[in-house]
Order: C-alpha cells, then sequence, then structure tokens
C-alpha cells in the first residue's frame, strides 16, 4: 500500500494531495493507493478523495478537529503499521514538515524531504531533491521496508479522477492526549487562493517602500489578477505583510505558472523560494538587480508608474 495522507483547506482538497497521489501512481511501489483522511466532519472531503484513490480511511473524529502534530504523526504511523505500507507520502507544507520525522521515528523508517521524484526500481526507491538554494539536484536511495517522503509542493501535475470511486473505511485510532490547546485563530489575507497552490503570485519586496505602498501596488495587483499575494522576507521583518506570505529558504516555496516580482532585488534566499516558477516578470528601478537573472520578462523603472499602468490596463 502506499498512504497518501490528505491535506484539505476551505471545505476541499488541496491541489497538493492530488500531486500527492500523482507521485503515488508514478513511483512504481506496487500496492493500492489509499487516502488518509484526518479531521472532523470530513465527509465531503473523503468523497472528493475517493476519485482519486482506490481507498480512503477515514478518521472523523472530534479530536481532530484542528491540527496538531503529535495527533497526526500518532495516526499516520497507526494506519501505515496496521496496513503495511511501503511508502507513505506527506505534502511539504508547514504541517507536513513538522509532523513527518515524528512518523519516520515512530516506524523507524527513513524520511527523504522535499523531494521532487520518486522512483521504485528493483527493490530500490530512488528520489530527487534539490539543495543548495536550488542550485543542487540530490539523488538519494534506499532499500528500506517503509519510507516516509515528503513532496515539494508543485513537483506533480495533479491526479485525474479515478474511473469508478475507490471505497471508503472508517479507521479507529488510539490517539494520545491532546497537549497543545489552539484558543485563538486569526486568518492572513493572502489574495484570491492559497500561496502554495496558486497559478499566479505577486510578490513585493522592501522596493515598493511602504506598508501602504505594498497594499496599493503589490495586493492590488493580485486582486486585478486573483492571484496570492507574497513577499521578501525583508518585508515581513518589517511588519508589513504577514508570516505566511513569506517566499524563500525561511518562507514557503512557490511554483506558479506565472510570478511577478514588485522592487523585489533577488536574495538568493528568496530566489530558492520561486525560481521554479513557469514565467518570472520582474519590475524594479535597479536595472542590475539579482532577480533579472532569472526573469524570463523584465522591466526597469519606477514599480509605483508600472504597476498603475497594469493595473489600468487590467481594467
Amino acid at each position: 500500500m502506499i498512504l497518501v495522507v490528505a491535506e484539505y483547506a476551505n471545505g476541499r482538497l488541496s491541489k497538493s494531495t492530488r500531486e500527492l497521489v500523482s507521485a503515488a501512481r508514478a513511483c512504481g511501489v506496487e500496492g493500492q493507493v489509499a487516502a488518509l483522511v484526518l479531521g472532523s466532519g470530513v465527509g465531503t472531503i473523503a468523497g472528493e478523495a475517493a476519485l482519486l484513490a482506490e481507498q480512503v480511511l477515514v478518521a472523523d473524529r472530534v479530536e481532530l478537529a484542528t491540527y496538531d502534530a503529535e495527533l497526526w504523526a500518532a495516526a499516520v504511523a497507526q494506519i501505515a503499521r496496521e496496513g503495511e505500507a511501503a511508502l507513505v507520502l506527506i505534502a511539504a507544507g508547514r504541517g507536513g514538515r513538522e509532523y513527518s520525522p515524528r512518523v519516520a521515528v515512530k516506524l523507524e523508517a527513513p524520511l527523504i524531504e522535499d523531494a521532487v521524484s520518486l522512483k521504485h526500481e528493483a527493490g530500490t526507491l530512488r528520489a530527487e531533491r534539490y539543495s543548495f538554494l536550488s542550485r543542487v539536484t540530490e539523488t538519494l536511495e534506499t532499500d528500506a521496508d517503509v519510507v516516509i517522503a515528503t513532496m515539494k509542493p508543485g513537483a506533480y501535475v495533479p491526479a485525474e479522477a479515478l474511473a469508478e470511486a475507490g471505497e471508503q473505511f472508517d479507521v479507529e485510532l488510539e490517539l494520545p492526549v491532546r497537549r497543545l490547546h489552539v484558543t485563538e485563530r486569526q486568518s492572513a489575507h493572502s489574495g484570491w487562493v492559497p500561496l502554495t497552490e496558486a497559478d499566479i503570485v505577486v510578490a513585493g519586496g522592501r522596493g515598493v517602500g511602504s506598508a501602504e505602498s505594498f497594499e496599493q501596488l503589490v495586493v492590488g495587483l493580485a486582486d486585478k489578477l486573483h492571484a496570492a499575494v507574497g513577499a521578501t522576507r525583508a518585508v515581513v521583518d518589517a511588519g508589513w505583510r504577514p508570516y505566511a506570505e513569506q517566499v524563500g529558504q525561511t518562507g514557503v516555496t512557490v511554483q506558479p505558472k506565472l510570478y511577478i516580482a514588485v522592487g523585489i532585488s533577488g536574495a538568493v534566499q528568496h530566489l530558492s523560494g520561486m525560481n521554479k516558477a513557469r514565467t518570472i516578470v520582474a519590475i524594479n528601478k535597479d536595472g542590475d538587480a539579482p532577480i533579472f537573472s532569472v526573469a524570463d520578462y523584465g522591466v526597469a523603472g519606477d514599480a509605483d508608474a508600472i504597476v498603475e499602468a497594469l493595473k489600468s490596463a487590467l481594467g
């Protein structure tokens, strides 16, 4: 069995879950693809997952209403052990990076992080991942009986629906007592769609000048394009934007079809989080800024005038 841990938001499966299913189908590991849905009131999510996986294992528990790394790790490890999973696939988001090492420890299994490809041949699983700010591609190999892998967003094309829906099974879990209790939750505005799933990202750097200019230029352009909003670490450190929008080595990695960088100089830490975008457009007053070295299209000039012209053209 290949166990895919489903992720979802706002009542729908995430794009990353569909990518995990594609990786599971293509990797060559024998066995059915099983999706594990954890949460409370997840019937709709389970039904959506059944259109992608041959089996859907549903843990609908009130204790799982909010994410907790210890509970998720315990649940995934238990189901993987009971189902004799050969491969456990987890999306490489913040949550996945947090609980996947715990799963690996519980199963005494190797952990491959941020994989961009997986291939099983002759008893060996080979994985590729980027390192050194995405400048080097590493190849990892293991012949372990069970492997835990987190997959980098955008590495695979999202899976198509099956001709026939998979079977759904309710599972019983032995969960530890929750030690962390969430007393308040705040939502950060990040554009029209989640940052890691967006086809278009408009990101801004300190070059836009101020928090007010960021709102007017970057968020304004993102609204016109129905895009997600991204930011550099300098912007987040300045308090202009929330950490949830930070793109780069210490933020999130995005691979959209279009990435528009406004007032971003192009530090290597930021480039490592967005340089795999299909098309990169850079807008910066400094024509020698490093961002132009990775951009497909570059506009050297005043960001205010250029962005306002784009917004006007978009209506």
